[in-house]
Order: C-alpha cells, then structure tokens, then sequence
C-alpha cells in the first residue's frame, strides 16, 4: 500500500492513503524524494535557507516545504535576491504568498550592492540576472548559511544538468563539477568546513511538464505573466523583447502588443516572452508536450553569450 504526506499543507505531515481514489503516479515518486531531500537538509545543516523567486518552480518548492514541515513552521527563512528589475505581478505575488505562509523572508538587491560598490553597471539597461551572484554571496556570508535550498532542475540547461543534488560550493562560493560527491543509493554528503556550503535542489529529476502537472494536481497559484496577456514587444529576429523602462530601442523596432506568456521568470532585461494564447494551466501543459526547446533556451537572451554562460557564472557563484 502506498502512502504519503497530507494533501492539506495546514494538517500534519501524517501518512494518509491515497491509494483510495488513485493509483501512486510518478508525481507521486518525485514529491517523496524531494521532501526527503528537504527533510535531510533541515536534518544535516546547522543553518538552512530557502531561496524563493516567486516563479513556478520556487512555488512548487513551497508547497513540497508545505508537505514536508506543516504544520510546523518551516526549519529555514526564506531568501529573495531581488534584482530592481522584477515583473511587477512577480513581486506582487511574491508579497502575498508570503502573507498567506506566515513565513520569514529575507530579501536582499542587487541594487544595495550596486550602493555599497561591490558591482557596477555599465549602464541603466545592463542585465542585473549575472550581477545577482554577488548579492547572493553576501547574503550567505551575512547570515552564515551553510546549505541554501533552490529550484533549479537538471533539464533547464546543460551545466545544471551536471549538479548534484547536494551542490558543494568551496569558500568562495564557487562551483567545480569535478569536485562533486556521488549520490549513491539517495545518499547525501552535506559535510562542509566553514565558510564553504551546500546549494541543493530537491527538483533536480523534475521536468518542465513535470511542474506544470504538479501545479495542475495542487491547484497552486503562479503569477499571471506565465498566463496569455497582451504585451508590448518588439521583434528581434526570431525572439520577442518586452518593452519597459530601460530598453534601448534599435533602428527598424518597431512596439507592438501581442499575445504572448512567459515560460520562466527572471530579470525583464534578459527574459523573453513567447507567443502563445494558453490562458490556462492545461493549455500550457498541451504546449509543453510539444515543446522542443527548453524554457531557458527558448527565452533567456543571457544564456546565449559565452561571455555570460550559465557554466561561467555557475562556476563563479551563480545560482
């Protein structure tokens, strides 16, 4: 017989069977090894952090916290790292999930990094996705965090295929694939000296569609920009840039609004909207199923450079 946590988060993490109304699918599989995950690393470091973007995978993340901890309250903060240039829906939504948990979060900006001179912009319209790293470093290094807890999956891109599970990460915050611990047999190393920490990601064998039949199962609410909304852009090449505050226009653009949804949030200067009329979680799973290119591929301009590969930035501390 199988079991599993509550499907209300505000009753206890007990074992009710849901045998009863369904067969154990492979959501169920994945949200078990992800609150295992969750539960070791509350059980292994000394002083965890959540990392919460507000976007689809960091709010299924909340709601495995949910399983794993409610009644309780979680064993972690919450962590921000917010860029200045934010979906507004994203930091609207972000503020009133936190009301509805009742949780600790702790936000820090690139813009206070940018105060305090420890980056700098070339201009205005510069990405500030990169420039996170820095704020992120000093967060952990300002609240002594040892383990920080992210929604990064395996399939978003080549160099967070090559993560473990348990991430190790050296003093300086920084990342070496060929340094990383087997995970035999879900068997997690979370030792670390001083100064040095974990990144985990409870999500790392989860898919795109995965999440989206996640939120489908769990009724989750998401911001909206993942929805079908008129927007202004303007066509580059085969891409749609979003218009807003500081976007330099080219010779030939020209502004349009079309209709069109996000598949992955981050910095509006680097995230790319897609065409698509899906207005609702079971249409953008149909599109999903079809997709062939992965989110970040498909609308991350960011991703594309080698100066600013994931891999280089990872290596430096990047989420």
């Amino acid at each position: 017989m199988n079991f599993e946590t509550s499907v209300d988060p505000n009753r206890p993490a007990a074992t009710v069977d849901r045998t009863a109304d369904r067969s154990w699918s492979h959501l169920d599989t994945l949200e078990s090894e992800a609150i295992h995950v969750l539960r070791e690393t509350a059980a292994e470091f000394r002083n965890p952090v959540l990392m919460f973007s507000a976007g689809k995978d960091s709010t299924v993340l909340l709601r495995l916290a949910e399983r794993a901890f409610r009644p309780g309250r979680f064993p972690f903060p919450l962590l921000h790292v917010d860029t200045g240039h934010n979906f507004p829906e994203v930091i609207d939504f972000r503020d009133r999930t936190m009301a509805r948990l009742g949780e600790r979060l702790i936000v820090r900006t690139v813009q206070e990094s940018i105060d305090k001179g420890r980056v700098t912009l070339k201009k205005e319209s510069q990405s500030r996705n990169a420039l996170q790293t820095v704020t992120l470093l000093d967060a952990i290094t300002e609240f002594g965090f040892d383990a920080c807890i992210g929604g990064a999956r395996r399939d978003e891109e080549k160099a967070r295929a090559k993560e473990r599970i348990f991430s190790f990460r050296d003093e300086f915050g920084q990342w070496d694939p060929r340094r990383q611990r087997p995970e035999l047999w879900h068997l997690y190393n979370g030792r670390v000296d001083p100064g040095q920490h974990m990144r985990v990601f409870p999500l790392s064998n989860w898919t795109e569609l995965d999440i989206w039949q996640y939120i489908a199962r769990e009724s989750l609410e998401i911001p909206t920009i993942y929805f079908a909304h008129h927007r202004q852009v303007v066509r580059r090449a085969n891409h749609l840039v979003p218009v807003w505050e500081f976007l330099e226009l080219q010779p030939g653009d020209v502004i349009e609004s079309r209709l069109v949804r996000f598949r992955t949030v981050g910095d509006i200067s680097c995230t790319l909207p897609v065409e698509s009329p899906a207005a609702t979680v079971a249409e953008i799973i149909a599109e999903t199923v079809e997709a062939r290119v992965s989110e970040r591929g498909a609308t991350r301009m960011d991703d594309r450079t080698s100066e600013a590969s994931m891999e280089l930035r990872k290596i430096a501390g990047y989420f």
